[in-house]
């Protein structure tokens, strides 16, 4: 394994607002202050620690200047990605000298009114896309639907996934669809969104905030936390999100490269990861990843995902706190809550039903072949 300036960085805190359909009694601008005061509290912090922010919400347009004068903290950097970017953003800043502590924080609340359509961050607005209904769901499905025509993969492989990751919501108190047990059989019952993606397929769109804490590996030892390695990182990106229609000859292993790199980083294997806090917008998305990411061929991911293999207490849990499916999908705050998953299960900070016992390391990602691109790391409980 190379030495990586990331392995002298490490999550120490991460925290999640209240997640829901929708949250009346708060306002985007309270959830953000919700998410900061949570994530430095869990990290043992204050803000007088924290010398770089990265405040991001959908409907406030917050600058992180501004946010640094309300929480009364100091300031030498400011980021500007979201969900992994923005971490993988940070620990470079850290590893750089640029700043020691960042805080990452996102939210989302009042931005999705108009319930009758598609989610407003992923719908298209452009001529050339707009008129043909090339909304996200569709963009998915023609990746699922050439994988299915090319390797056989079935609609009960793809039923499979979404039961898994939301049984996994059902037993997880803070899940905006907690106590709602699924089966294969209802989501192949539950109405037709885009062929070949059932309604129960396809992710919820709620709303919520999320905080993460990054430190440099000298400041870990003064901190009584257990703190969450960075092992490796990369990113995969191919043009426009809901733009450029998605074709599966171009992007459908999307992902394989920055896998390639993550694993090398790490000095690690496929083999050699415990938890897969895979992003989840549609069942299929969790098939292609485990192909792209070499935990199995190109087309073995139907079989792949059968068995038990991503249940909770399988081989490779997928989702484990209920994912997009079930426990939020809030704005982008959601890209952020795929690595605050993957540190709380590391952290032995998650339901004892959802607990996988000594899990070590996590793999974590945002977006997708539907959308162009794949940010990925991998998190481990011990510093390379």
């Amino acid at each position: 394994m190379a030495r990586n300036p990331l392995h002298d960085v490490a999550i120490v805190g991460a925290y999640n607002t209240r997640q829901a359909r929708s949250i009346d009694d708060m306002n985007e601008l309270e959830l953000v202050l919700d998410a900061a005061r949570g994530a430095v509290a869990s990290a043992g912090m204050t803000f007088d620690d924290v010398d770089g922010y990265n405040i991001h919400s959908s409907v406030w347009r917050v600058s992180s200047r501004e946010s640094v004068h309300w929480l009364g903290g100091r300031m030498s950097w400011c980021g500007g990605d979201m969900g992994i970017g923005a971490v993988l953003e940070a620990a470079g800043a850290i590893a750089q000298g640029q700043c020691e502590t960042v805080l990452i924080v996102d939210a989302q609340a009042g931005q999705y009114t108009d319930r009758a359509k598609t989610a407003p961050w992923t719908r298209p607005t452009n001529e050339f896309v707009e008129c043909w209904g090339l909304y996200t769901a569709a963009e998915f499905a023609l990746i699922a639907q050439r994988h299915m025509h090319q390797f056989g993969t079935t609609p009960e492989q793809l039923a499979e996934v979404a039961a898994a990751i939301r049984s996994n919501g059902a037993v997880n108190p803070e899940a905006v669809y907690h106590g709602r047990p699924c089966t294969p059989a209802d989501v192949l019952d539950s109405r037709m969104v885009a062929d070949p993606f059932h309604l129960l397929d396809c992710c919820t769109a709620s709303e919520g905030g999320a905080g993460l804490v990054l430190t440099h590996a000298d400041r870990v030892r003064d901190l009584d936390v257990q703190p969450v390695w960075l092992l490796g990182g990369a990113l995969d990106r191919m043009g426009m999100s809901y733009v450029m229609a998605p074709v599966y000859e171009k992007c459908g292993m999307v992902g394989e490269r920055g896998a390639k790199i993550c694993f090398e980083q790490a000095g690690l294997t496929p083999e050699d990861v415990d938890v897969c806090e895979f992003y989840d917008p549609f069942s299929f998305e969790i098939i292609r990843q485990f192909e792209a990411f070499g935990f199995c061929k190109e087309g073995e991911g139907g079989d792949f995902v059968m068995d038990g293999r991503i249940r909770i207490d399988g081989r490779f849990p997928v989702a484990t706190n209920g994912g997009l499916m079930s426990y939020s999908h809030a704005g982008t705050a959601q890209l952020l809550q795929k690595p605050i998953g993957a540190a709380l299960q590391l952290r032995n900070e998650v339901p004892d039903a959802l607990n996988v016992p000594d899990a070590k390391v996590a793999m974590t990602t945002n977006g997708g072949a539907g959308a162009l691109f794949v940010d990925m790391m991998i998190l481990g409980t011990e510093r390379p």
